[in-house]
């Protein structure tokens, strides 16, 4: 008998044989040694980031916020965008979060899916927001809150897409013969027009090419996506308006695991918050393997360590984590399990009290009250 893993069947036994091979998810202790073996393995991790030819396209304000449209070049494929928000009559100098937008399978739009803009959002985001985030543009409330709040695209999103006609001919292809998959009359579940719908769809499976192009040019997509929020950090933290020693970072689900990833690589993170992202990968193997993006799976680390000891590896350093019970994307023994751990680690070197790990009933979202809990908590450790 094996063990009932839904999507192996047959090949049950793999995960056994697996162990057999060698350790896995061995505890990676905090500290500079996990740190680095985390940046090896991520890739593109190892020289100086930051931000070129940076240009404010456009600003405004809007219900007591400044408002920055900016756009910068990381060295390769189109211009990254972002907004940056603040208060009026903000201090000189404030601290400041990187609010990193989400995966949700919806890559036409980055940074539009959390925040407001200078220009009415679209009904699709509107309606994604109500979904996921209480209806709420939370990096706009937070920046009233008393942050400077940047908001940008990362790699494969927004501005930071590939353009469709890139994909290979047989992506476009499959999305059409199956498009009754994806979408119904002409829409998504969001109401996203059909150029968004069709896209997002083929965005889906080009992430499994990239992936390929990734071990190839020796990172990974986690190390891309990465590479380019610490761009995005080292931008925040040169602006005159932003304390440099007071930036931390925040995002749900893809976000969450890019904010984990953050916390792990960038000594410029003060605080973390990490919601809906969070597991032990042992307990993903049953049946939660597959609605994930390879962010969270970076080639070759499961023979160091697991995701929770990545998250924790700069402890002492601040970290937040908020579960949602009864998340489908997470089973509730994995996220228990990574909450002992993490604990574990953070009393190891003498923090207990620098993490918290908050459990809320229902779905996989970042509501008010969940926003709530964490505005406070960044205000905590940044203000």
């Amino acid at each position: 008998m094996t063990a009932d893993y839904r999507h192996l069947g047959v090949f049950g036994d793999w995960v056994a044989e697996a162990h057999r091979q060698r350790p896995l998810w061995p505890v990676a202790s905090p500290g500079a040694e996990t740190q680095q073996r985390v940046r090896d393995v991520l890739g593109f991790a190892n020289l100086p980031e930051q931000a070129a030819d940076v240009r404010v396209e456009r600003t405004w304000e809007s219900d007591g916020l400044l408002g920055e449209e900016v756009s910068w070049s990381v060295g390769y494929g189109p211009r990254t965008h972002a907004y940056v928000l603040k208060p009026i009559n903000a201090p000189a100098a404030l601290p400041g979060v990187v609010a990193l937008h989400d995966h949700g399978g919806y890559k036409f739009y980055g940074k539009e899916k959390i925040a407001e803009g200078p220009e009415p959002s679209d009904p699709a985001m509107v309606n994604y927001r109500k979904h996921y985030y209480g209806s709420r543009a939370y990096p706009n409330a937070l920046a009233r809150e008393g942050f400077v709040v940047l908001v940008h695209d990362t790699f494969l999103w927004g501005s930071r897409r590939f353009p469709i006609e890139t994909l290979p001919d047989w992506i476009p292809q499959t999305v059409d013969a199956t498009e009754g998959l994806w979408w119904k009359e002409g829409t998504d579940e969001y109401g996203s027009p059909h150029e968004a719908a069709r896209y997002n769809a083929g965005a889906t499976l080009q992430e499994l090419l990239l992936e390929k192009f990734c071990a190839l040019l020796g990172t990974t997509l986690a190390g891309m996506v990465s590479h380019e929020d610490r761009i995005a950090v080292n931008y925040l933290r040169s602006r005159p308006d932003v304390s440099p020693e007071r930036i931390g970072c925040v995002g749900l689900s893809g976000g969450g695991c890019r904010s984990a990833l953050l916390q792990a690589t960038s000594e410029a993170i003060r605080a973390a918050v990490i919601v809906g992202m969070m597991s032990t990968y042992a307990h993903l193997l049953f049946k939660h393997v597959d609605s994930h993006t390879w962010m969270f799976f970076p080639t070759g680390w499961a023979r160091y360590g697991d995701w929770p000891d990545l998250a924790a590896c700069r402890a002492p350093s601040p970290l937040l984590v908020q579960y949602d019970l009864d998340d489908e994307l997470f089973p509730i023994d994995g996220m228990r399990a990574a909450h002992e751990r993490i604990a574990g680690h953070y009393a190891k070197v003498g923090a207990s009290e620098h993490y918290t790990g908050e459990f809320y009933p229902g779905p996989h979202k970042f509501d008010l009250e969940m926003q709530k809990a964490a505005f406070d908590w960044l205000k905590r450790w940044l203000c």
